[in-house]
Parts: structure tokens; sequence; C-alpha cells
């Protein structure tokens, strides 16, 4: 009984893992945690800062049906995580779209009369997207919040 109980709560944990939707290298010292808010994205890096750690996060999982609303999320789940470790900047390293999955539907109809059968059937789909973001941490020593 205790096996099984540690199989499943090993199964439980990798499941988990398997949904983590942001995750980062550590390249630098990582500082205490600050609140999202504070943390600022950059598409060119500022002057002057210290590299705190390579962070990627992802829509998926979200309830984002929207382009937008995708990049909105990706981009809030980089600044969760870079809060994390004390970061007050990201610079934006790349944005992709990847299909997360899809969704169809189908509709079909026969007839018989004798020794004639008629079918006709009718189907589409359509892709489920989200976004992929990747950037780098920063601390930067002169930023305003």
């Amino acid at each position: 009984m205790k096996h099984m109980r540690t199989t499943v709560l090993g199964l439980g944990a990798l499941l988990l893992a398997g949904c983590a939707t942001s995750s980062h290298v550590m390249l630098g010292k990582a500082r205490p945690p600050i609140a999202p808010e504070q943390v600022k994205v950059y598409t060119q890096p500022p002057p002057n800062y210290e590299q705190i750690a390579s962070i990627d996060a992802s829509s998926r999982g979200s309830l984002a049906m929207t382009s937008q609303q995708n990049m909105d999320k990706a981009i809030a789940r980089l600044k969760a995580e870079a809060a994390k470790l004390g970061a007050n900047g990201i610079v934006l390293q790349g944005v992709n779209d990847v299909r997360s999955g899809s969704i169809g539907t189908g509709l079909g109809n026969t007839s018989f009369n004798g020794n004639t059968a008629v079918g006709v059937g009718l189907g589409g789909s359509f892709g489920l997207y989200s976004k992929d973001a990747r950037g780098l941490a920063i601390y930067v020593p002169d930023a305003t919040p």
C-alpha cells in the first residue's frame, strides 16, 4: 500500500511538472522577490544591467482565445517568473505561436432505398494556438518603478 501511494504521488508530480508554464535557467545572482507589476519589459537592453536568468513562459493552459490575450498571458507569466528572482526587467528575446491543439466537428447523413445507399458528410476543424515567450531576466540598478 505504501509503495502504491508513493507511485501515485510520483506520477502526480510528473504530471504537474509537465504542465509548468514558466521556467528559468540562472545566469547570475537572484535578488529578493518583488511584485510582478514592478517588472518592466524591454525590447532593447538598457545601458546598464545585471543578468539574472534566462526565462521561458507560455500561455498554454490559460483560457485566452485571441492572439493578444495569449500574448498578454505569456508576458504576465514571464514577469511573474522574473519577479520571483528579484529581476526588475525583462529583455524580450522572442515570442512564437505554438499549435497546442485543435477542435473539430463533423456531421453526416445516409439514406437507403431499395438497392441504393447515399451518404453525405461534412466536417471542419480549426487549430488552437498559444504563445511561447522567452526573455532575459535582468536587474537595472537605476530603474524607477
